[in-house]
């Protein structure tokens, strides 16, 4: 018999803007599920949580939660069960060219100290999933429909190709090739929307993106509607000003995130935005500074090249990465499809993922809640499609508008959730 082993992530972000309530919840819940429904021991379970009594190697940092991710895949042998849980914020960046990837943006979980995982880290990650190992992921987060880049979307319209299919289009053109120029209106939204600014989209269309003030959702919470809801969406503006309370550094812009995070986490930072930063610099090395315009800010540039005239070895994480293609860099488009792994979106790309609050104090995610709700409704075992579709229909119910997503190989929709 396979060995069964986890790895589960809740951050609530406490004492900042951005603070959540459910995520510690959602993690000690699912760590009892996985020991008494299906047979972990508790020795093969690691939790990450930014909870005071936490030690420094237990806090959900992007160096930490890479590790034990790392540690999971690197031990895994066919006929394992393996398990990812994540509960806290996700936010999107801009693709960094017009070859946008499935959806047209960067998905990424928010760690607590801001150093991003990226939907192509993930990516990668299940690619060494041994064949006969099977890598489940629960990503109770906003914008995380699409999080493991190039897997198939079962379930959802996230994906460009499933929105063509659907016809569900809705004139953004977030999705489409001006994927930068678009992200930055999206900025300037949700900063607006950050404050509690609400700007109509255009035709008057709403868009459960929209609701930066989930409390419009009038969700019915389990224990009354005395409840409060936000969502787990971390807005670009509010990110930036997170990271720049992190990092000391008030020069931060959108062009220059994935520059700073490699600058303040080094060898720490997402593989992803290291090979990036060789590709970068090597454009600047060859003199090709127009083709990175189009790619960074104008002061991301000037310190890319002030980091060229200066020290060398601060660069080495970077320039030691082995990069084939620079395609590999710009949205993932040269991945190969994970085939070991399966993700459970808590929504859409496009969408945001609730932390509820009951009457009664109880708190929790509410995609995590749902599964939670499902499970306990049935004795026997529920298949990844089953339980992502009955998760949606008591989503609605609820009166969330979130939409979870199921994305994996067509022969593990029917396989049992988990194990």
């Amino acid at each position: 018999m396979g060995r069964k082993r986890a790895v589960l992530v809740g951050i609530n972000y406490a004492g900042t803007k951005a603070e959540l309530k459910g995520c510690h919840n959602d993690v000690a819940r699912m760590r009892r599920c996985l020991v008494d429904r299906f047979g972990f021991e508790d020795a093969g379970i690691r939790v990450l949580s930014d909870a005071d009594r936490a030690a420094p190697q237990q806090q959900p940092t992007g160096a930490n939660i890479r590790r034990e991710l790392a540690r999971l895949v690197a031990d895994a042998r066919p006929g394992d069960s393996l398990f990812f849980h994540y509960s806290g914020h996700g936010t999107r960046l801009p693709a960094e060219t017009g070859q946008d990837d499935d959806t047209g943006f960067d998905e990424c979980i928010v760690p607590s100290d801001m150093n991003l995982i990226t939907d192509q880290d993930f990516t990668e990650l299940v690619q060494k999933v041994p064949d006969g190992c099977l890598f489940t992921i629960v990503s109770d987060s906003c914008h995380s429909g699409g999080l493991l880049d190039k897997a198939k979307e079962q379930i959802g319209h996230s994906t460009k190709q499933n929105k063509a299919q659907q016809g569900k289009r809705e004139e953004r053109s977030d999705s489409g090739s001006g994927g930068f120029r678009s992200f930055l209106k999206q900025t300037v939204r949700d900063a607006f929307e950050s404050e509690g600014v609400h700007l109509p989209r255009r035709g008057g269309q709403q868009s459960s993106y929209d609701d930066d003030d989930a409390e419009a959702e009038a969700p019915s919470l389990d224990s009354g509607t005395d409840g409060h809801v936000k969502n787990r969406s971390l807005p670009l503006s509010t990110f930036i000003e997170m990271l720049k309370e992190k990092t000391g550094k008030e020069d931060i812009e959108v062009g220059s995130i994935r520059m700073t995070l490699f600058n303040v986490f080094g060898e720490d930072a997402s593989p992803k935005i290291k090979k990036f930063m060789k590709v970068m610099l090597e454009k600047l090395q060859q003199g090709q500074h127009g083709g990175v315009v189009g790619l960074v800010g104008a002061l991301a540039q000037e310190l890319l090249r002030a980091k060229l005239q200066g020290k060398q070895e601060e660069l080495k994480p970077a320039m030691e990465q082995e990069v084939h293609g620079v395609e590999e860099v710009y949205a993932g488009t040269a991945a190969r499809a994970p085939h070991n792994g399966v993700l459970i979106s808590g929504c859409q790309t496009d969408q945001t993922s609730a932390d509820a609050t009951t009457a009664k104090g109880l708190s929790y995610g509410a995609l995590s809640n749902a599964i939670q709700a499902i499970l306990a409704e049935k004795d026997g075992k529920v298949s990844n499609k089953e339980l992502v579709l009955r998760a949606r229909g008591l989503l609605s119910k609820q009166g969330y508008k979130q939409q979870p997503g199921l994305y994996c190989s067509d022969r593990h929709t029917e396989v049992a959730f988990i194990c």
